[in-house]
């Protein structure tokens, strides 16, 4: 067979190149070689530190655009999904305030959300969704700073008639300390 017979049966334009399906594939396959060597204590920690990377890049970038060092906590959070409508899709069912904390329930389409689907071995809410918490987690904690004393993103569960994941985001309020 020649160079030009082979490169005939061979052809294929670059149009044709599906490089999200390429890309579900790896990522798929880095969940499980990572796990497979290093453990799930090791994985999850390198899926959040993924997510982090960049929740540090778009929370000094909204800092800057906004021309401000610190956001209130509801304020970071409109602020930050405004600017990642292109990643996200949210909706907030509920929101609850007390004393000690603020909690959102929110319906979350992430970015993440159809490589999950398209992927047998990747699950809602489990390992692969780490990057999205790191992410999240991160960019919030850079906005809003020392008003609160920390926040957490929980996967509650997944919702496939709304197309969603339920979780829930908690902002810890600062509390003074009462030395006696």
């Amino acid at each position: 067979m020649s160079i030009d017979e082979l490169n005939y049966k061979l052809q294929n334009n670059k149009e044709n190149i599906n490089s999200l399906k390429g890309l579900e594939i790896i990522c798929e396959a880095i969940v499980y070689k990572v796990l497979d060597l290093f453990g799930k204590n090791a994985l999850l920690s390198i899926l959040f530190q993924i997510g982090a990377g960049p929740g540090e890049q778009i929370s000094k970038r909204l800092k800057e655009i906004y021309a401000k060092d610190q956001f209130e906590p509801l304020e970071a959070f409109e602020v930050l999904f405004k600017e990642l409508s292109n990643y996200y899709s949210i909706q907030v069912r509920d929101i609850q305030e007390d004393d000690e904390k603020i909690k959102l329930i929110l319906e979350n389409h992430c970015f993440l959300r159809k490589p999950i689907k398209n992927r047998a071995n990747l699950k809602h809410g489990k390992a692969f969704c780490r990057v999205n918490k790191g992410y999240v987690e991160t960019a919030l904690k850079k906005l809003i700073g020392d008003k609160i004393s920390g926040l957490e993103l929980k996967f509650l569960y997944n919702d496939d008639y709304k197309d969603a994941c339920v979780e829930e985001l908690l902002l810890y309020k600062n509390k003074k300390l009462n030395l006696v």
